[in-house]
């Protein structure tokens, strides 16, 4: 980079903000500032505190004198939503709250604004070999999916209206050193040696690691073709469901145990217990073409499957040596 660049990163705790801090912190020319909702005294980099993020966030010394706003903090998708409205309070944050903060970042000279959004703006699934595409009509179905692409329309408009480059990237599922959830919770099984019924299953997914994802948002904080633009992101190498636990086993050094259970199987089993997004995730396909990423931006995954696998094997053996 030719000149020295102010930061500020939004979703400094969450997993994507946090990896994105380290990197960053180890580029000479940029100065970068994390976002926080309350205090952190061993953030180990200059940070601010901004509270919750809604419509009424003052975010007014946060943005002074940034040059790019990388947005990751959103109201994350979760699993049996509780809410009476769940649809109203992911806008609050992620819609209400994203162009809040973005128009005070437009107020304030910021020239580009980077907002992780999700590749559920374009679907929860993909026919097996017809992958989503950025410039692809959008057909989010749940609240989340939908308050993402929301926000992507409004920020879209303000920067026709304000000249503040936008830059929108759907990453899918990320995984990495640290990874919470569902990939945590596989680790776990295949760790244990607990035989798992996912030994037939033919779908197609598309990852992205943690390392080419912040790969990707670094080369957007410059580049010019980048500017207002959307773009997917993936490791480049699509798996089944099968294929992926098989390699997250031999990163693990543990034997695969798959039953060879027929995908319908497993989906009527996950019906009846009230799991159907589960099997979905477990059973279905969704995948990316990142060809417009590639070519664009002149891009390619920073690492492999099985070296992000391996990364991410070795800090959950390190973690549960402790």
């Amino acid at each position: 980079m030719n000149h020295p660049t102010s930061i500020l990163v939004t979703g400094a705790t969450g997993f994507v903000g946090s990896g994105l801090l380290v990197k960053l912190g180890q580029i000479a020319d940029i100065y970068v500032v994390g976002a926080y909702r309350r205090d952190e005294p061993f953030a180990g980099h200059p940070s601010v505190v901004v509270g919750d993020i809604n419509i009424e966030t003052n975010w007014r010394t946060a943005v002074y004198g940034q040059r790019v706003v990388i947005h990751s903090a959103a109201r994350v998708h979760v699993m049996n939503d509780m809410s009476s409205d769940p649809l109203n309070e992911f806008r609050k944050v992620n819609v209400e709250g994203t162009l809040n903060l973005a128009r005070q970042a437009a107020a304030a000279g910021v020239r580009r604004f980077i907002f992780i959004s999700s590749i559920k703006v374009n679907g929860e699934d993909t026919v097996l070999d017809a992958p989503h595409h950025a410039d692809a009509q959008p057909s989010p179905e749940d609240p989340y999916g939908i308050s993402k692409m929301e926000a992507e329309l409004g920020l879209r408009a303000l920067a026709a209206d304000t000249g503040m480059e936008v830059v929108i990237i759907r990453p899918p599922l990320v995984y990495g050193p640290g990874v919470k959830a569902n990939f945590l919770n596989m680790m776990r099984w295949l760790d244990k040696g607990v035989p798992l019924p996912f030994g037939a299953i033919h779908n197609c997914r598309s990852l992205v690691a943690l390392d080419n994802l912040v790969d990707l948002i670094v080369t957007c904080i410059d580049h010019p073709a980048a500017a207002n633009q959307t773009f997917l992101v993936s490791d480049g190498e699509d798996l089944s469901t099968t294929e992926l636990l098989r390699r997250m086993s031999t990163a693990l050094g543990k034997p695969a145990r798959l039953l060879p259970v027929p995908s319908r199987l497993l989906e009527i089993g996950a019906a009846m217990l009230g799991k159907q997004a589960l099997a979905q995730r477990l059973c279905g396909s969704l995948q990316v073409d990142i060809s417009k990423t590639c070519e664009l931006l002149n891009w390619t995954p920073l690492v492999s499957v099985d070296e992000a696998l391996r990364s991410t094997a070795k800090h959950f053996l390190e973690q549960q040596a402790k």
